[in-house]
């Protein structure tokens, strides 16, 4: 039977984190993400997991992906200041296709800003806070119940195509409190990493394989191989050879690419829309109402949220461009994803809502630029 519980948006994530698998945590407390590094110290221990305080996030990142080095499922979990610290870690564990996930629930920045407010300003950073060329995968939920449910499938596509994953929430979602059923762990689909049955001596971690993802051997269980942040060669051993580096770039960009059809997750209601909102996370809440306020006044509005950051969902964008007069972006920033819109909009007239002063962006803003206000 599934639970029926009254949880923060933090919360769930942790439930999803456990549901999909994890059993390893390392973090540093950091406002607004803290209550999932405490739950997950009351939790972990009693599915034989580990949880570790770290001393800062860049070793919090590091731990995590010694531990999926080793075979276990693992997260951690920060805020804007943390993040920012983490990124040569992403880098490492994109460059090294370690599995990991990273929750990021945002705050108002920069610097410390104001850590209880809300704030969706992490939206380039998590694709381009990294130096150098790789994909990554990024996910936004609305509510409580999907900030389970992509907590789940961060960890399966993080097993699935061996890269770091990022949930990233907001203040609003990750501290606001819904009623929610959430499935018994058993229920829940989980994704497995691919290993291998070759002896240790013919293994080569980072070797072609038709899913463009090589298997991975859990250290400690008689495979012993290299692991570096440099540009390696099938075994793993650093390189600098034009025929060994263009392959790995070309496949490690391709194994994503070539799965957009499984890794794009968007929720779309457009039919017949002369407009069209494109929101995310908590301010895709107040887009719903604002469109259901257009609604009953006749307007032809529609809205499309996306639940996958990055990568962007380009494809969409592009069709509504083609039929829709006008899209309009709200976004608790100055403007980010809405770059990304604007790019391929074309000639398709792009508006702009914008709030970064820790304010969840009200239905009647966006009511007011469906209107023309």
């Amino acid at each position: 039977m599934c639970a029926v519980k009254l949880m923060q948006g933090n919360e769930a994530v942790s439930w999803g984190a456990l549901a999909a698998g994890c059993r390893f945590y390392a973090g540093y407390p950091i406002t607004p993400s803290t209550e999932i590094a405490e739950m997950l110290a009351r939790e972990l221990p009693k599915l034989g997991g580990k949880f570790i305080q770290m001393e800062d996030e860049i070793a919090s990142l590091a731990a995590c992906i010694g531990a999926s080095a080793g075979g276990l499922k693992s997260m951690t979990a920060t805020s804007g200041p943390g993040f920012s610290l983490m990124q040569e870690h992403i880098g490492y564990a994109a460059m090294t296709e370690i599995p990991c996930v990273i929750v990021d629930v945002q705050r108002l920045g920069p610097s410390t800003g104001q850590p209880t407010s809300a704030s969706q300003g992490d939206v380039m950073q998590a694709r381009w806070g990294t130096h150098g060329d790789h994909p990554i995968i990024v996910l936004s939920p609305t509510s409580v119940r999907q900030s389970f449910d992509l907590a789940v499938t961060a960890f399966n596509f993080s097993e699935k195509y061996r890269t770091p994953v990022i949930l990233l929430l907001d203040e609003v979602v990750g501290h606001m409190r819904e009623r929610v059923e959430l499935p018994e762990f058993e229920s829940v689909a989980r994704v497995e990493r691919v290993g291998t049955n070759v002896p240790p001596e013919w293994y080569k971690p980072y070797g072609d394989s038709i899913s463009d993802v090589p298997p991975m051997a859990d250290f400690g269980t008689g495979y012993r191989y290299h692991i570096t942040g440099l540009f390696h060669d099938v075994m793993g051993y650093p390189t600098q050879r034009l025929d060994e580096i263009d392959p790995w770039i070309e496949r490690v960009h391709r194994k994503i690419d070539r799965n957009l059809h499984d890794i794009l997750l968007v929720e779309e209601d457009t039919e017949m829309a002369k407009t069209v909102v494109v929101a995310y996370g908590a301010t895709a809440r107040s887009a719903r109402h604002a469109v259901q306020l257009a609604h009953s006044r006749r307007h032809k509005v529609g809205l499309v949220t996306l639940l996958t950051i990055w990568p962007f969902a380009e494809e969409v964008i592009s069709r509504i461009a083609h039929s829709a007069r006008r899209i309009i972006v709200p976004e608790m920033n100055l403007g980010q994803l809405v770059l990304e819109v604007e790019r391929i909009a074309g000639r398709t007239k792009v508006v702009r809502v914008n709030c970064a002063n820790g304010e969840l962006i009200k239905p009647q803003r966006i009511l007011d630029a469906i209107e023309g206000r």
